[in-house]
């Protein structure tokens, strides 16, 4: 289960205070406070806490001490312009802590973003869980022929069971090893920090994850696109709806300019100016190897 009863009735009690401030607040935000969602078979995200607003953003771009006058429709003009225009300080007022779940194997992808703050469990000084990470069938997929680093079809029949029984059997015979080596009938048995190294990558861990508004764009452009591995992608996913409740604003605009937006060469402009006025335009003429004339062609559709 993601939630151990402990964890969810510190949940609760924390859920139940309420402590007067006068630092600015989002309700959506507010709503999310605490509470676990889960991802993937034992994962979650959960807020810890967060800092700065949709208004934030602006009072840092215009380097004032209130919201002035200017309107909602002002603000969000003025964050888009600045999604658009690549400024970053503005975004790096706000900042989020995130108590997050995960797969080994996922926190290794998930810890080449150094751009946060990050405190593990460890275990050094406790005792991992019996718990692991087994993809549902539907994401059992072959090793992709074109893609080094992506997946093929989905495995079917005997060939994904034989796999599933073998994840789910070899991740139980090594902690139960684990175990063994780390409590020997009372005896002293081998140290924490020395018996981890023999449980499988995909053991879950959990963190607490920091981060400003700015890097964590940086981060979903990159975990919540399609094209991300699915075991990423899906806390990515989760966090946005998070991110879309604190900061709506911001989060339209990176939408629309990083998620659904692309980055055009130079080359590439030109070839859709050429091909506004009527000219014919292939891969040939166009200045583009065959692999960037592929990716042009999905871009234009």
């Amino acid at each position: 289960m993601p939630l151990s009863p402990e964890q969810q009735a510190e949940i609760d009690a924390l859920r139940a205070e309420a402590t007067p401030t006068l630092r600015a607040t989002v309700p959506g935000m507010e709503a999310h406070l605490y509470k676990a969602y889960d991802v993937l078979d034992h994962g979650f995200i959960r807020v810890i806490d967060y800092m700065g607003d949709d208004a934030a953003i602006c009072q840092a771009a215009r380097v004032s001490y209130g919201k002035g006058t200017k309107s909602v429709q002002n603000d969000a003009g003025l964050i888009r312009y600045l999604m658009r225009h690549w400024h970053s300080t503005p975004f790096e007022m706000c900042e989020i802590k995130l108590h997050v779940k995960l797969p080994v194997f996922v926190a290794r992808q998930w810890i080449r973003h150094r751009t946060a703050n990050v405190n593990e469990y460890s275990a050094r000084y406790s005792i991992l869980d019996r718990e692991f990470y087994i993809p549902a069938p539907e994401h059992v997929a072959a090793q992709s022929v074109v893609n080094n680093q992506g997946r093929g079809g989905t495995l079917e029949g005997e060939e994904a069971a034989r796999v599933l029984e073998i994840l789910k059997t070899d991740s139980n015979r090594a902690y139960d090893n684990y175990e063994a080596m780390i409590s020997q009938d009372g005896q002293e048995g081998l140290a924490r920090e020395l018996a981890r190294m023999n449980l499988p990558a995909n053991v879950y861990t959990q963190w607490y994850w920091k981060v400003d508004l700015h890097n964590l764009f940086h981060f979903l452009r990159l975990r919540a696109d399609e094209h991300a591995q699915y075991e990423i992608r899906v806390y990515a996913d989760a966090i946005c709806k998070v991110v879309a409740d604190w900061v709506p604003a911001a989060y339209g605009a990176f939408e629309d300019y990083r998620l659904g937006g692309e980055n055009l060469s130079a080359t590439a402009i030109d070839c859709i100016r050429r091909m506004v006025k009527g000219e014919q335009v292939t891969q040939e003429t166009s200045g583009m190897s065959k692999g960037e004339w592929r990716e042009f062609e999905g871009v234009i559709g």
